[in-house]
């Protein structure tokens, strides 16, 4: 690799994702794990020795918060405009012993690990052909590389060593923000909108260069809990409820073409997440998505009603159907009053060499959350692919497009 000279973005990426950063689920403490302090209090310094303003480290909740300070003339002035990356990564693959490297791809399959014989294959990922002469960022194939966020978090630190370094360059008020938990639903439980400040902001989170997000599903947890009845199975006939066989029964109930495996773009689904139990009782966990909201409401109310309808029938209280929301669809406080946001983002992508790709999230990210906080927040791209497994990878030129694309927004709105 000597004769590729790695761009600041690239070389900061390399040093977070070594930092072991994962989240876990089910856990009674905020962050979920102690280690996802490590990145934020590296953030913090760095961003502090790099001359940003406002540089504030909270601790306890393990978010990062700093300022790229107005440079405009005085009486011109900017809304303050916000970047918001996570740092933790997901629970799904290892993020210990993470192990990057640069690969100059030629075409054809990537040996991530010979002595394990593992390899990222053109014939599994065919958007490896758009990638042919670039510099792809990979593992050894045993962890998980971490661009989701940290291709994020590499993109926004680039962008204000920039700015901090080029006074000449002009932006108005830029806030960074950097957030714990994301991949375990809890990443701004505690974000502190105020103190943060901003206008709007947008999050750094997204995939493929160029893709622009403002639409995500509406989320709903459900749990589905089944009381059976259990007597030894030689004396069973006209007396035992079989949990497990009522829960498959619940589960034909629910439109066999709504699931994620038959759905994509704008279409919803419910799908059985994870199950546990016995004849006696069995619990399932559910997540139902819709990006309509209409929608979204009529498959919880089908979620019960399915539960009350078998209660029905078996005359008695077996099934228990309890719903919570997660999150709701950003395009409701993106549009109208906040276009602003999707129109300079593409702006910025064009001015930048890169085509815009507007699509749904099949998903959610921190900005839904933040936007109905009250802070508009659509989804900008990292120039990451094949998030939380092992097959993940980034490429070095994208990730310095992407930072090219956020000091162009920073430029739009300073006019």
């Amino acid at each position: 690799m000597s004769e590729y000279s790695i761009p600041s973005v690239v070389e900061k990426f390399l040093r977070y994702a070594k930092i072991d950063t994962q989240s876990m689920d089910g856990q009674d403490c905020f962050p979920s794990t102690a280690k996802q302090r490590d990145l934020a209090s590296l953030l913090a310094k760095e961003l502090r020795e790099m001359g940003a303003g406002d540089v504030f480290y909270d601790e306890t909740n393990c978010y990062v918060y700093a300022t790229i300070p107005s440079n405009l003339p005085e009486g011109k002035s900017a809304p303050v405009l916000g970047f918001i990356s996570h740092m933790d990564t997901s629970p799904a693959v290892s993020g210990k012993n993470v192990s990057p490297r640069i690969v100059l791809y030629e075409g054809g399959d990537i040996v991530l690990n010979e002595a394990k014989k593992i390899l990222l294959r053109a014939a599994e990922n065919p958007e490896l052909s758009s990638y042919a002469g670039k510099h792809l960022i990979v593992t050894d194939g045993t962890t998980l590389l971490g661009a989701d966020d940290k291709a994020g978090v590499a993109e926004i630190m680039a962008m204000a060593e920039y700015f901090l370094t080029h006074p000449q360059v002009k932006h108005g008020k830029i806030r960074i923000g950097f957030t714990p938990d994301e991949e375990v639903g809890q990443g701004v439980d505690r974000f502190d909108v105020e103190r943060f400040g901003a206008d709007f902001a947008y999050t750094v989170d997204g995939g493929a260069l160029g893709e622009l997000e403002y639409e995500n599903f509406n989320a709903a947890f459900a749990r589905l809990t089944v009381n059976g009845y259990s007597v030894h199975p030689g004396s069973a006939k006209n007396k035992m409820l079989n949990a497990i066989l009522l829960a498959q029964e619940f589960q034909g109930l629910l439109p066999a073409g709504q699931s994620p495996a038959l759905t994509e773009g704008y279409e919803g689904f419910y799908h059985p997440d994870s199950i546990s139990g016995s004849v006696e009782q069995v619990t399932v966990d559910y997540i139902i998505r819709d990006h309509d909201r209409d929608k979204f409401e009529q498959k919880k109310a089908w979620f019960e009603k399915c539960a009350n309808f078998l209660n029905e029938k078996y005359g008695k209280q077996i099934f228990k159907a309890q719903i919570g929301d997660s999150y709701y669809n950003m395009k409701e406080r993106i549009l109208p009053d906040n276009a602003h946001l999707i129109e300079n983002a593409v702006l910025a992508m064009k001015a930048a060499g890169v085509t815009p790709m507007i699509s749904p999230i099949r998903g959610g990210t921190d900005g839904a959350r933040l936007s109905f906080m009250g802070l508009p927040c659509p989804n900008l791209c990292t120039g990451g692919m094949n998030f939380h497994g092992r097959f993940e990878y980034a490429c070095a030129e994208d990730m310095e497009s992407c930072v090219e694309i956020l000091k162009n927004i920073a430029g739009i709105y300073a006019g």
